[in-house]
């Protein structure tokens, strides 16, 4: 949406550009208030803003960031995305009229928010501006003007996207789910993709519409994965904790908490088999396992960081992944681990987010998750997939960086051998992965 679209928008850039013109600020920032309102895309989306076709020189923004979200980012078709034959199925599956009119397809897929929070601007367009940043109206005008500073926006509302631990919290409340928005596995089911997460690897693929901080903290986006690895394990376990706690006429287990392809897996015969040849020392045979694989490269990152917490929380998670892969395990025991860990994970993210990052540290969390490749291809296919995301970010940086000591084409060459092992995920076979697992580490310095 244009300024040209929009009479009020054009009229508020023409208010903020003389205010700036002028040399005056506008007043330090008020409480934002009880319900601001969201004014859509198009509220971002004029050339002199964010929609430039290309960078600004001079601008400490980008100035492009509308555009490459509109042009290269999935989330701005998520909202067309409920259109296709696979939601119109899904749909019809679940009981739905329609999927992109259903509130719990748009809770995710779209900024659906009440009628009385939409400003006259607000357009539905995907996953847009808003839902990451939040409402905007009261901000929106200001945030341009001579002397203004973030931490004014984020008292007026602004979601502070600096600030890795929230960042990561944001996207975990849809790619991992929150009270009020969720998937479980009814619509696992009926044909939604199972809720796969990593911080680094999603923002490296969105691809990023902001000023990159490379030039000052060259090694900022392993410190940022590395608070996304713990982030997604406590929200991983506050969604296991939540729904232990629910009524209990919903249904329990829920199985989008166990590890899927325990169960859809490949048949084979049973002297081929690599489930039955490890054994289930864990559990009672036939019970469905907990999914560990937000834990499998997070327990890495906490022993690097501290071993002592790292032995702490093993213990704890340890238990906790026993009552989940009971058959009817205590749900109270489930919901309070759950919460109880919380705490030393909250710790241990803002610790990592204020912690310098560099290339001893880098390759102490390459090395540790090469060096467990027995066990972490043994966890499953999700685990697995998790490592070969890490690995890409870490090597990754080492590539990139002058003296990170790793040849790229080597790298790539490693990293898509893993990746191949993941194609079929019902036919994974930890005994043709783990090999692949240390393989990579052969091209890491010593």
């Amino acid at each position: 949406m244009s300024a040209r679209r929009c009479p009020q928008f054009a009229i508020l850039l023409l208010i903020t550009l003389i205010v700036s013109l002028s040399g005056l600020e506008f007043p330090a920032a008020q409480a934002p208030s009880p319900s601001p309102s969201y004014t859509g895309p198009g509220s971002c989306a004029a050339s002199s803003c964010h929609g430039s076709v290309r960078p600004v020189a001079g601008s400490r923004i980008l100035q492009t960031e509308y555009t490459t979200w509109v042009v290269q980012d999935k989330h701005a078709k998520a909202t067309a995305v409920l259109t296709n034959n696979v939601s119109q199925r899904m749909a019809k599956i679940l009981g739905l009229p329609r999927a992109d009119t259903a509130p719990k397809c748009l809770a995710c897929h779209a900024i659906d928010v009440p009628e009385a929070q939409r400003a006259r601007s607000y357009a539905a367009e995907g996953v847009s501006c808003e839902a990451c940043h939040g409402p905007a109206s009261a901000w929106l005008g200001p945030h341009t003007t001579r002397g203004w500073t973030h931490a004014r926006s984020v008292e007026l509302g602004m979601f502070d996207t600096k600030d890795v631990v929230k960042r990561a919290e944001k996207c975990a409340s849809c790619h991992i789910g929150t009270a009020d928005k969720w998937v479980d596995h009814e619509m696992i089911a009926a044909g939604h993709p199972d809720l796969v997460f990593d911080l680094e690897a999603f923002s490296a693929a969105m691809p990023r519409h902001w000023q990159s901080a490379a030039a000052a903290d060259p090694w900022q986006n392993v410190r940022s994965w590395s608070v996304g690895q713990i982030v997604q394990l406590r929200e991983g376990l506050d969604r296991a904790g939540r729904r232990a706690a629910s009524p209990a006429d919903r249904a329990w287990p829920e199985y989008a908490e166990l590890d899927c392809f325990s169960c859809h897996h490949s048949l084979t015969r049973p002297e081929d088999s690599w489930r039955q040849d490890l054994g289930y020392a864990d559990r009672r045979p036939g019970n469905v396992p907990w999914n560990p694989a937000r834990f499998t490269v997070a327990r890495h990152v906490a022993r690097t960081a501290d071993a002592s917490v790292a032995d702490k929380l093993e213990a704890e998670i340890r238990q906790l992944a026993a009552e989940l892969s009971k058959l009817q395990g205590d749900r109270t025991r489930i919901s309070g681990s759950a919460t109880a860990i919380r705490g030393t994970l909250d710790a241990l993210a803002r610790r990592l987010a204020s912690a310098p990052a560099d290339r001893a540290s880098t390759v102490r969390y390459a090395r540790a998750i090469v060096d467990d490749a027995d066990a972490i291809s043994n966890a499953g296919e999700r685990s697995a997939e998790q490592a070969a995301m890490s690995l890409e970010t870490l090597l990754g940086a080492l590539t990139q960086n002058a003296g990170g000591g790793v040849d790229a084409a080597a790298a790539r060459a490693a990293l898509d051998r893993l990746f191949q092992q993941l194609e079929n995920p019902s036919g994974y076979d930890p005994r043709r992965f783990a090999p692949q697992l240390r393989r990579a580490g052969d091209v890491l310095p010593r």
